[in-house]
Order: C-alpha cells, then structure tokens, then sequence
C-alpha cells in the first residue's frame, strides 16, 4: 500500500512517516502544496493524507484538484482548524474523513485503516439494487435517477449495505465502518441511523430488515 503524506511540520511529519512505514505502508512525504498535487496527480497512491495548512497550495486545492482530475482515492485531511465549517468543506470538496490536530498516532492509524479497507471492498463506480442507485465517486443516492436526500452518516451505511445486499450484516461491523464518521459510534447511534435510513428507502421500495440478534440485512421490499 502506497500513502502520500503532506505535511510541512517536519517533526509531526517524520512522526506519521514512521509510524506507518512501521505497519507496512510505503509513505512518500511532501512538504508543500504543489509538489503533493504534482505527484497525486502523475501517480496511484491507495491512500492521500493532506494538512490543510500547506504552503504554497492550501490543502484544499490540492484536494479539489485531484477530485476534479476523477482520481478515485482516499484522502484523508488533516487539520488545525477546529470549525466545523472548515471540516464540512473538505467533506464537500470530496474528503473521506478528517483528523484535527493534536491527534494521537494510533487513531491516525486506525483511520487509515478504516479508509482502505472501505476501498478495497468498493472498487465499484456505482452500486444498484432495484430503483436505488449509489454514486460511490460522487457520493450520492438516486431512486429513478431523482437524488435521495441523505447525510453523510447515512451515506457510509447505505454504502457498506450495499456492499452487501442480501447479506446480514452485524452492528459490530457497522460501529467499525462507521469510525471516522463519528468519535463515539454506539449501538443506539446505530439503531437510530438504520430506522431514519429506513425510512428515507420506502420510496424506492429497498427495506432494511432487522434480523434478531444477527444484524441488519439489505434488500427489495416485497
């Protein structure tokens, strides 16, 4: 797995580089805007870490561009900005998830992890079952082409149910997709996503059914 890493505090740069290289990814690091857009560009990487912060080119734009460009990669951005205008934004411009400093070095990793495992399960441009399409490039969700109106919570478990349509699928793995989306994600978080989920599928005529003591499963309402 190949990460590209930019990020211009050489400290907190090294610190990431390590640890990573540490778990068996090969890290290739940036310390600035342009020279992180160049090679996101020209190369495949499995997975983008962008500092917002970045001299030369905001990390925004390097984002923007890439998403513009239709790579379809990861990209997880990182931020000393606490506003929450700021981390909507990224998300908007196309983001995966974000990680606002100061962040310890296991909860980078596991997000990191959690981003390429959800990539690797969806190499798929667009998903369908029945009326119900997903956009996984553009992440959206269309019944008959009309969009569905969701939030991004809402999206990430349309997406891994999907995934798995036809499949029963415990909370336990919807609680570990789900990590990075929210800080705290329980059993009850779940339960009141999957019912609002639930209900926004009627008009495409997809059920959520719930299978006692199992989990959820995905498929064509009756």
């Amino acid at each position: 797995m190949q990460i590209l890493l930019a990020e211009d505090d050489a400290v907190l740069s090294d610190g990431i580089s390590r640890a990573l290289q540490q778990r068996g990814y090969s890290v290739e690091v940036y310390d600035d805007g342009m020279s992180a857009q160049e090679a996101a560009l020209a190369s495949s990487y499995d997975l983008l870490i962008l500092d917002i912060g970045l001299p030369k080119l905001d990390g925004l734009r390097v984002l923007q561009m890439v998403r513009t460009q239709n790579k379809v990669v990861p990209i997880l951005i990182v931020t000393a900005r606490d506003g929450l205008n700021e981390r909507v934004h990224g998300l908007d411009l196309g983001a995966d998830d974000y990680i606002t400093k100061p962040f310890d070095l296991p909860e980078l990793e596991a997000r990191v992890r959690a981003l390429l495992r959800r990539t690797n399960q969806s190499k798929e441009d667009e998903l369908t079952l029945g009326q119900l399409k997903f956009d996984v490039m553009g992440r959206r969700a269309f019944v008959n082409g009309v969009p569905l109106e969701l939030f991004a919570k809402e999206l990430a478990l349309l997406e891994f149910l999907m995934l798995r349509a036809g499949k029963v699928v415990s909370k336990e793995q919807l609680i570990e997709h789900m990590y990075g989306w929210d800080d705290d994600v329980t059993h009850n978080a779940i339960e009141v996503n999957i019912h609002r989920l639930r209900k926004k599928l009627e008009v495409a005529k997809v059920n959520i059914r719930t299978i006692r003591g199992l989990g959820y499963l995905l498929d064509i309402a009756e």
